[in-house]
């Protein structure tokens, strides 16, 4: 099985959903229930429930959005590599929009895609670790594509549409999402793929070489932000490097 993990293409086979509680819930529990394999990918027109980071809820109104979950095999993969999985799939994103927007498309640490100070879109992996050895991921996606109306965080969202004011097919986008994964998937996997993927991931992230604010605790201060190293910790410098782990800071922006 493991042989075959990369021989099978994401997106392979491509379920379109309606309505789903979360395409990772659904993702999971088809994997568990021995009903899909590596490259199954989940799309859906609608989530109840869906999830982010940190366990936040992730909004989406109804058939306006890319909404995607794959299943992965990563049993061949080194355990110390979960970040580096978590920059290919931020890649592919990136890949993805990279092609309809020209500019100031770049990834925030840890793993959402930003244009300009605006997210379009966010990932969430969900690794499945069995006896010390990683067995699957499944991996999340949700790109904002045709909303315009974003409740509560109107500021903070941007749409594809927003940015390019024209309407796309999130479900064709999704199917487009599933050719990058695979590249990136697959370049994961080859014995220098992991550091060029965080080396790739560096070239585009979010403030690099700029001073932001960052809450610490009840402390915020002003950081020149760095790059992530290959355990996704943030180095930023203020005065000497610190090195931040994903959840203990909060950026001010």
């Amino acid at each position: 099985m493991a042989g075959s993990a990369v021989k099978t293409v994401i997106g392979t086979p491509f379920t379109h959903l309606n309505r789903v509680n979360s395409t990772n819930i659904y993702a999971m529990e088809q994997l568990q229930a021995k009903m899909a394999e590596h490259g199954a990918a989940f799309f859906a027109d609608l989530q109840t429930a869906g999830k982010g980071q940190m366990g936040k809820k992730w909004e989406s109104e109804l058939g306006q959005n890319l909404l995607l979950s794959v299943i992965l095999n990563v049993s061949t993969l080194n355990i110390g590599h979960q970040f580096a999985l978590s920059a290919a799939i931020a890649l592919a994103s990136w890949d993805l929009l990279s092609q309809y927007i020209p500019s100031e498309l770049t990834i925030k640490w840890p793993n959402d895609i930003y244009w300009g100070d605006r997210k379009a879109g966010g990932i969430l992996i969900e690794n499945q670790i069995s006896g010390g050895i990683w067995t699957y991921a499944i991996a999340g996606i949700g790109i904002n594509i045709n909303q315009t109306e974003f409740e509560g965080v109107k500021q903070k969202a941007v749409s594809l549409k927003q940015i390019t004011g024209k309407t796309y097919q999130p479900v064709e986008l999704a199917k487009e999402l599933c050719i990058h994964l695979n590249k990136r998937y697959h370049q994961l996997t080859q014995p220098t793929g992991p550091q060029k993927l965080i080396d790739q991931y560096n070239a585009v992230l979010y403030k690099r070489a700029h001073l932001v604010k960052l809450k610490i605790g009840s402390i915020t201060a002003k950081y020149c932000i760095n790059a992530v190293n290959s355990n996704g910790d943030l180095l930023a410098t203020a005065g000497i490097q610190h090195q931040f782990t994903h959840g203990k800071v909060e950026w001010i922006i």
